[in-house]
């Protein structure tokens, strides 16, 4: 199949990348032209775990190409997927559609043959009704079908959830476009469940899902508070809850609160749309502000342990919303950092993936380590804010005697909290019993 995908970020090209190596002819298109230059020249614009070496292969097979053009991408493809951004709205904070509508009205005009138009982005129920009107407005003449196919892909392993989905779920009122969407995802018929519902349906899945996950989050760090008064190990609560076949054991690490391009805006946007429909969503009202206030909190325990010591440098370990990915978008790390700015820390920081993403961001407000023993060089306080995998593996017998105060925050309970006492470090972590 030719296949037109809209927009290059972090659902559009991994999920353009994968419908390449499946055979299809993939051509994606952006308004930005630096990006489509770098991706023309064969050079990646965002970091996911196993994206480079598929994007180069089919890159190389001529199977997967860029353009600016909406001509090039639309005509005589088999299926268009829209996957732009839907920002919250400022004020309202429901989200907001104008990359949608505006993608929805340009495509028009370059439909040829029958089409299959599917939102790939996470957009309010009704969406593909507007859509499929502002088509038949703008082309009157045009053969085409909308549907929902809502993504389901983690950043940091959205090539690996794209080879093996939990389960693909197709909002369609149409037969044919059903038919369409089935021969595209035949390589999976055999591995996963493919779920078919009345596209208003396929819209209020994506959103209702991530914010039951963004629950579960939030839930978990209130259960880590009271851990951590009650004398109790959160670690183990959340290892007794995971074996229950009902819970499940994925979700369930409290930390810092869930952040990134999905979970903040999809609950916010849910929150406005029960509100608008008269039906207000208090378990969702309640999860926003315990997770806005859980980042505030967290914030606030770095300041008050440096608080007795004069010009304070305080390093931090990770920037990316979550290991595995370079996306900084409404990450907890740096909404933690923002509140230590505002008291005017002084902050050195290491990422492994995020450093370019989080300096454009940030700019020279804080400063930049090359590496993660560089950043704890003299510092009073170590805060860990992202869970990558090396951190766990630090040298806690070498950075005793790099750091000026043996002091840790690790808001990812990510180090050995026995050998960091026994090394001598002031060791604070979420919700853990410390012997």
């Amino acid at each position: 199949m030719k296949i037109g995908i809209i927009g290059t970020g972090y659902v559009g090209l991994p999920t353009g990348v994968g419908l390449a190596e499946l055979g299809n002819e993939v051509v994606c298109v952006d308004k930005a032209k630096d990006k489509i230059d770098d991706l023309k020249a064969g050079k990646l614009t965002i970091y996911e775990e196993g994206l480079d070496k598929l994007f180069q292969k089919n890159f190389n097979a001529g199977r997967l190409s860029f353009t600016t053009s909406m001509r090039k991408a639309v005509s005589g493809a088999d299926v268009v997927l829209i996957a732009v951004g839907t920002p919250p709205h400022p004020i309202t904070h429901e989200a907001d559609m104008k990359y949608i509508y505006a993608a929805a009205t340009e495509l028009a005009e370059y439909l040829t043959d029958y089409t299959v138009i599917a939102t790939k982005s996470t957009v309010p129920v009704g969406t593909g009704d507007n859509i499929e009107q502002l088509i038949r407005t703008k082309n009157p003449t045009a053969r085409f079908d909308v549907i929902s196919l809502p993504e389901f892909l983690r950043e940091g392993f959205a090539i690996y959830d794209f080879f093996n989905p939990d389960r693909i779920v197709v909002g369609s009122n149409s037969e044919k476009a059903t038919e369409v969407i089935k021969e595209l995802y035949a390589p999976f018929i055999d591995k996963t469940q493919m779920l078919f519902v009345s596209r208003r349906s396929s819209e209020t899945i994506k959103y209702a899902s991530n914010a039951f996950l963004a629950m579960k989050i939030h839930y978990i760090n209130e259960i880590a508070n009271f851990c951590e008064k009650s004398g109790a190990d959160v670690a183990e609560v959340a290892k007794g809850m995971g074996l229950d076949k009902r819970i499940g054991n994925r979700f369930l690490n409290a930390g810092l609160g869930f952040g990134g391009s999905c979970f903040p805006k999809d609950t916010m946007a849910m929150a406005y749309m029960g509100r608008l429909v008269g039906t207000p969503i208090e378990l969702i009202e309640t999860t926003i502000a315990g997770n806005q206030k859980r980042k505030q909190d967290m914030a606030e325990r770095v300041l008050q342990s440096v608080k007795q010591i004069p010009n304070a440098k305080i390093a931090v370990w990770g920037l990316a919303f979550k290991d595995g990915t370079d996306d900084c978008r409404q990450s907890p790390a740096m909404d933690v950092i923002g509140v230590l700015l505002q008291n005017k820390a002084d902050i050195i920081a290491y990422d492994p993936k995020a450093m370019g993403t989080a300096c454009r961001i940030l700019g020279d407000k804080i400063a930049y380590a090359d590496d993660m023993y560089s950043a704890v060089k003299d510092a009073d306080v170590l805060v860990i804010l992202t869970e990558w995998k090396e951190f766990s593996t630090a040298d806690l017998q070498g950075m005793s005697q790099l750091m000026r105060h043996k002091k840790i925050m690790d808001f990812r309970n990510m180090l050995d909290a026995d050998e960091a006492v026994k090394l001598g470090f002031e060791y604070q972590c979420i919700g853990r019993k410390i012997s």
